[in-house]
């Protein structure tokens, strides 16, 4: 069996301080920063000594985790496991990028989100270009407020064309039809970010080939589903893996609606799951969002 983990541990401090994040310059004690380490490192190792089963990995952590030599170290160490068929991280691009060259290219991939007002364009931007002659496999994007557009469309411009751009809708906000389709310009799969997914009883990924791992190995079926499955290290969670339904009424998240199997985006982004990497003929010709799934928040 493939599986995908989602690994999401103590860490909570960033460097940012975007005003639609709740972590944003937020500072974690030295004790939290070991126990981080200590988790990363013990959760590294449960990974790379499981040869016998195919993993991925995507590490999203509350704060900025390529900042912490720790993170860097376990993309590069996980990259090099032949078991391991891909290990991504989100990341605001902040941290340096020649620690890359140690890793395999073919397995490390980075989700960068470019936040304008906290780094310079040209800096962001000098990054997104380190890893295109690195070799690295790399999404880009930003969160879709009004405000942003004018950069969204220069970074569109700059970036090369095989890079994706893509665009999350803002929490909170709503979109016309015009507005919509003005960011659908730039990123052809913005329709799904646009309104939460009904998701109550459809059938997901989650829970059976995908779950989520905190820092003390607690296995959920996502993120944002709180019922335990066992635990990671004493593999209490292998006999709840099984196909079940989404037990929430909506599903916002691209993290969480990626795994829907009512929606097309496992082929949309197939072999680029993870680091939110679209093939090249989704998009050319982007999949229609299934009107079923279209929901506008419940109320309460």
């Amino acid at each position: 069996m493939h599986l995908t983990i989602l690994y999401r541990g103590p860490l909570a401090s960033c460097d940012y301080d975007c005003p639609y994040c709740p972590f944003a310059k937020r500072r974690d004690t030295t004790a939290q920063l070991r126990a981080d380490r200590a988790a990363l490192e013990r959760f590294t190792g449960w990974a790379t000594a499981r040869p016998e089963e195919r993993l991925s990995v995507l590490f999203t952590p509350w704060g900025e985790g390529l900042t912490r030599s720790w993170y860097r170290r376990a993309l590069v160490d996980l990259s090099h496991q032949p078991h391991v068929e891909r290990v991504a991280i989100q990341t605001n691009l902040s941290c340096r990028t020649d620690w890359l060259a140690e890793a395999d290219l073919d397995t490390v991939a980075l989700w960068c989100t470019y936040h304008p007002g906290q780094t310079p364009y040209e800096r962001f931007l000098d990054k997104t270009r380190r890893l295109a002659e690195l070799g690295v496999r790399f999404s880009v994007g930003m969160v879709g407020l009004p405000e942003h557009l004018a950069r969204a469309r220069r970074l569109r411009a700059a970036l090369p064309s095989h890079v994706y751009l893509w665009v999350n809708a803002a929490d909170g906000h709503r979109y016309t039809d015009e507005q919509a389709a003005t960011w659908t310009e730039l990123d052809p799969l913005f329709p799904f970010s646009r309104e939460p997914h009904r998701s109550a009883g459809r059938p997901c990924r989650t829970g059976e080939t995908v779950i989520s791992v905190d820092g003390e190995g607690t296995v959920r079926r996502c993120h944002f589903v709180k019922a335990e499955l066992g635990n990671l290290y004493d593999g209490s969670y292998r006999a709840a893996l099984a196909p079940r339904a989404c037990p929430l009424a909506v599903c916002d998240c691209h993290i969480g609606y990626v795994h829907l199997e009512t929606l097309p985006l496992y082929d949309a982004f197939a072999g680029g799951v993870l680091e939110r990497v679209p093939t090249e003929a989704t998009l050319l010709a982007p999949p229609p969002v299934p009107p079923a799934s279209r929901a506008r928040p419940l109320a309460g």
